[in-house]
């Protein structure tokens, strides 16, 4: 029991871990093939992907996330996160198990580390997540026109309301409840009735790749793989 109740914090903290790309915990695609945990608190994640040839840069950022968030659990005396079956697994876990980076783990061939490529598809996750909002008010009757007024304290609360905040937050834009609901994700200006259609369209287009490339990966990874994945949802 008490190895049981250790294995469900670890999945519990992995669902903070998203796929940068699908802004989805790691948990809910079936990327979790396992986790033990010892008596001592040493613990053993194995992710699995879609494909071997995932971008490698999000597969760093999935496994750098998993260590960060299991290794700062209390009891944990050791984290190991293994990537399985990817073309660049081994440089990868080796990587985020030293600590060395990104650059440092693809010598010769990354340029950069990752921190922009996070804020990018934050700011995507954001601009996905005003569309699911803003469609849910214009089907409630809202007109499109007053959207640019509205404020985040005045859209009814819902999941879907506290995920766009969490995502703003993350990119450090305005969150209070006196913020404006449409912002631009890279400024965190309030988007005006001028260039509100334009912008509504923008993100009607990002939320739809989202999910139509959320639902391309879970078929592959359907495919690849007849088990379900630890904490798996829709399978």
């Amino acid at each position: 029991m008490i190895l049981a109740s250790a294995q469900d914090r670890v999945l519990a903290a992995l669902e903070a871990v998203r796929d940068p790309e699908l802004d989805e915990p790691i948990t809910r695609l079936g990327f979790v093939s396992s986790c033990t945990v010892s008596a001592e608190g040493d613990v053993q994640v194995r992710l699995r992907l879609p494909t071997y040839f995932c971008a490698p840069n999000f597969a760093f950022l999935m496994v750098a996330d998993a260590h960060d968030v299991v290794s700062a659990l209390d009891g944990v005396r050791s984290a190991q996160i293994v990537l399985e079956e990817h073309f660049a697994s081994e440089a990868i876990n080796a990587g985020v198990a030293s600590r060395a980076g990104f650059v440092r783990s693809f010598p010769g061939e990354a340029q950069d580390e990752l921190h922009q490529l996070r804020s990018d598809f934050v700011r995507k996750a954001v601009l996905a997540g005003t569309d699911v909002v803003c469609r849910s008010l214009l089907a409630e009757g809202t007109e499109p026109s007053a959207l640019s007024a509205m404020t985040l304290g005045e859209v009814p609360p819902s999941p879907d309301r506290e995920r766009l905040r969490a995502r703003r937050a993350e990119l450090g834009l305005p969150v209070d409840d006196a913020s404006p609901l449409v912002v631009d994700p890279a400024t965190g200006d309030a988007v005006g009735v001028t260039d509100l259609p334009l912008y509504l369209r923008r993100a009607q287009s990002t939320r739809v790749g989202v999910e139509a490339n959320t639902g391309i990966c879970r078929g592959m990874l359907r495919h690849r793989y007849e088990s379900a994945g630890l904490g798996e949802e829709n399978r």
